[in-house]
């Protein structure tokens, strides 16, 4: 035999051998890493799947989902998505990892599919969520139904979705919160949210966003439907519905217990826009305070700081918008309030100050611009008072009200009061008032039915008219655009694009040919 061809072949034989065995262990290398193949309860750097008939041994494809949301977000890596099929879940969602900048972790309904997460029969501890975002970041949440959590316990906190503990770029969008329900008696101290994000650490939260979210029917007790809480700077609250509460709609609180440390103990820098916010009403509550009169405020600013308030539908709420304080040493301050539309609301359309007697926080350096407030006051105050369409209470200082639209019931009339003595430094200018009936304006508590007499008490109110009507589209079914004709047309002033916004309540430019109407439209 040629040894020499022997000695060839064997070594040709060796060399595919092991070419061979280098192509398998890199396939199922790729495969590893790519999580076609990965062991079952491992995570998969893939989409995951979840449907009702699912079985969380499955490793989560389309074909073989698995049953639990919770097991989804078990698996899934950043950059990647859960997909939620239709049915009902009954369980509570904690998100265990944060996605990162360029991958995020999202968790939505899959395509047109009504995927329910119901806290239906489930216990509520302490403070709790039915969907808990906590210490984790770059995460989106969007097309679910979160409902039926609740409880009549006593000392209990019931959530729908609570955003937490330092967590940052969270998007939670064009979800439907409904029947977040704490139920316990008044003196059980009844508290709940519908979505709540509460900046709770040393940590700032930055870039929430919160949009195109349906907020309704919740019982939410002392506290708020949506509520911006603590240690956030930076967020978005924009194109919610909320409705049927019986508390507040909106919120962005300060002072309040959220943080230990003063010093981050409020919201800052957001913009709540294009919202709608309706149907809330106190007196359906437990808070003794509401039982005969709706102060259940629609979008509320409370001892928090640089907050946009624009382009909002506040309708038929205790009180329209308020920039106000519940806390000492926590003023509502640097904030601006324009192209708003508010209607029909129970008490003040639009509300600055401190509670009176109650607070010292007050309302410091802020914007009521180009506002529509029409027949608010629908009911008498606390003291058997009209509120008046914009009310100024305790330690106002240094706020601008100007080019708004004050239209106000015939038998009410109070446009503006400043319902306490006190404060410095509040101008009234370039306003139109008109009422069917009475007219009346108050500062530091007087009365004046002459709007001379109102001019000189308040400083002047430069540029403001009296009597003319702003000719509204149509008052019946609230379309209050203006009429070419109107008063109102180019006769505002213009402050800066800062202040007045780059846009009207409809989204179309507010300042035309270096003129700027009155009111919410331009």
């Amino acid at each position: 035999m040629d040894t020499s061809k022997l000695n060839c072949f064997k070594g040709v034989f060796l060399l595919a051998t092991v070419l061979l065995c280098f192509s398998v262990l890199t396939a199922c290398s790729k495969k590893s890493i790519a999580g076609a193949e990965q062991p079952d309860g491992q995570s998969a750097d893939r989409d995951i799947y979840v449907a009702v008939n699912g079985n969380d041994s499955n490793k989560g494809t389309l074909n073989a989902p698995v049953n639990t949301i919770q097991k989804g977000l078990e698996l899934v890596t950043p950059g990647f998505t859960v997909f939620v099929r239709g049915g009902t879940y009954k369980e509570k969602l904690n998100f265990p990892r944060s996605g990162r900048k360029d991958k995020v972790i999202t968790l939505k309904s899959y395509q047109a599919e009504k995927a329910i997460v119901s806290g239906e029969g489930l216990s509520v501890l302490g403070s709790e969520a039915l969907v808990t975002i906590s210490s984790v970041s770059f995460i989106t949440i969007e097309g679910l139904d979160v409902c039926d959590f609740k409880s009549a316990a006593a000392s209990v906190n019931v959530d729908g979705i609570v955003v937490k503990a330092g967590s940052s770029n969270i998007t939670l969008r064009k979800n439907r919160v409904y029947n977040i329900e704490n139920n316990a008696t008044a003196e059980l101290w009844r508290s709940g949210h519908g979505i709540h994000v509460i900046g709770n650490t040393d940590v700032a939260m930055t870039k929430i966003l919160v949009e195109e979210n349906e907020i309704f029917d919740c019982n939410t007790g002392y506290s708020e439907n949506l509520t911006i809480n603590g240690y956030v700077d930076g967020f978005e609250v924009r194109k919610n519905k909320v409705y049927n509460g019986e508390n507040i709609g909106i919120v962005a609180a300060g002072g309040y217990a959220a943080n230990s440390n003063p010093a981050y103990n409020y919201v800052r820098n957001g913009i709540i826009a294009d919202n709608e916010v309706f149907n809330i009403d106190g007196r359906t509550g437990p808070i003794p305070a509401f039982k005969d009169h709706n102060g259940a405020i629609g979008i509320y600013v409370d001892g928090a700081r640089n907050i946009i308030v624009e382009k909002n539908l506040v309708k038929d709420c205790g009180r329209g918008i308020g920039i106000v304080s519940e806390t000492n040493n926590f003023p509502t301050q640097e904030c601006t309030v324009r192209n708003n539309l508010v209607y029909n609301c129970s008490l003040a359309g639009i509300y600055l100050g401190g509670y009176i007697g109650y607070t010292g926080g007050g309302t410091n350096n802020c914007y009521v611009i180009n506002n529509t407030i029409y027949h608010n006051n629908k009911d008498l105050g606390y003291s058997n008072e009209v509120e008046g369409e914009i009310r100024l209470t305790e330690n106002c200082n240094n706020n601008v009200i100007n080019n708004n639209i004050i239209y106000p019931r015939a038998e009410r009339g109070v446009f503006i009061n400043k319902q306490i003595v006190g404060g410095t430094n509040n101008a009234v200018s370039n306003n139109l008032y008109y009422s069917e009936g009475v007219n009346i304006w108050r500062w530091n508590n007087i009365p004046y039915t002459d709007f001379n007499l109102w001019r000189v008490a308040c400083g002047d109110d430069t540029g403001s008219t009296a009597g003319i009507a702003p000719q509204f589209m149509n008052t019946v079914i609230y379309d209050l655009h203006l009429k070419p004709t109107s008063a109102a047309k180019n006769t505002g002033i213009i402050t800066s694009a800062t202040v007045n916004g780059t846009t009207d309540k409809d989204g179309q430019a507010r300042v035309v040919n270096n003129l700027i109407s009155k009111g919410a439209y331009q």
